[in-house]
């Protein structure tokens, strides 16, 4: 039984959707749906308009062959604007103050609708780059790393602090916390990544960078290469920060424990081109 025009534009948008940044071919559709190419390209040029009107993508064309149509997750700067406003809103919240002048962050990052638009605000600054993988420490980084792989349709390899019998065989380094000056361990399965991939780093807080540059460190290991680094909040930097082209979503400034006050701003993502 063949489609509706109506039936294909809401499946074809469902898989488009499901599988961003992969490449589709043609036949696919005209096979599922039992159309036409012909009548594929005119729903799928409905599709296009559609995304890029509303600000939710591109939709590129590939011709050829082998060719096919590509979705690019975007998000619109307005869109991203409130995403960061609303993240603000929510830790300047004075009950969100721990002892240490930490801050509880539990509730956002186990958001599952709140971290996936946070990933897409990420996928869009990485749109145009080339990503093979996401890495991130255990274990607040994890809800990001995944978000952001949500929409950039990559995989996630996780550091960790210490072995693990079920990671195998694994390639550890010792850095320096760029905050504490403490001497820490890192460890990363030799199965996690291959030689020559494009790495995008993210973690859920940033001092000094110290985890970032460790991070850094350990692709040199494995032979990759740093794509991009991508981090939800950086703390007000007294000092030199030790890794540069990052992308941040906001500034924790400062906090007072006795006055139950924090100070944030902006982070850098849109002073540094990231939409």
């Amino acid at each position: 039984m063949k489609w509706k025009r109506s039936e294909r534009l809401v499946d074809m948008t469902r898989h488009l959707l499901d599988y961003p940044h992969q490449l589709i071919p043609l036949t696919f559709f005209s096979e599922r749906y039992q159309s036409a190419k012909s009548s594929i390209s005119e729903d799928l040029t409905i599709v296009k308009e559609t995304f890029e009107s509303k600000g939710a993508g591109k939709l590129l064309t590939v011709a050829g062959a082998a060719g096919g149509v590509k979705f690019i997750p975007k998000m619109a700067e307005e869109d991203v604007r409130d995403i960061v406003t609303y993240l603000m809103n929510k830790l300047d919240e004075q009950d969100r103050l721990l002892p240490g002048g930490y801050l509880f962050m539990g509730d956002l990052l186990g958001n599952p609708r709140l971290m996936d638009r946070i990933g897409k605000v990420f996928a869009s600054a990485y749109a145009e780059t080339d990503i093979d993988v996401i890495m991130t420490v255990a274990t607040k980084g994890i809800p990001i790393a995944h978000a952001i792989a949500r929409h950039l349709n990559i995989p996630v390899v996780v550091v960790r602090g210490d072995n693990k019998v079920t990671e195998g065989s694994t390639v550890s380094i010792n850095y320096v916390s760029g905050s504490t000056r403490r001497i820490q361990t890192m460890v990363l399965s030799k199965r996690s990544m291959q030689s020559g991939q494009k790495v995008l780093l993210t973690d859920d807080f940033m001092k000094a960078g110290g985890t970032m540059m460790g991070m850094k460190n350990l692709l040199e290991e494995f032979d990759c290469e740093l794509a991009g680094i991508a981090v939800l909040i950086e703390a007000e930097h007294h000092e030199e920060v030790l890794v540069e082209q990052y992308l941040s979503l906001a500034k924790l400034c400062s906090v007072n424990e006795k006055a139950r006050t924090i100070e944030l701003t902006e982070g850098n993502y849109f002073s540094k081109g990231g939409n």
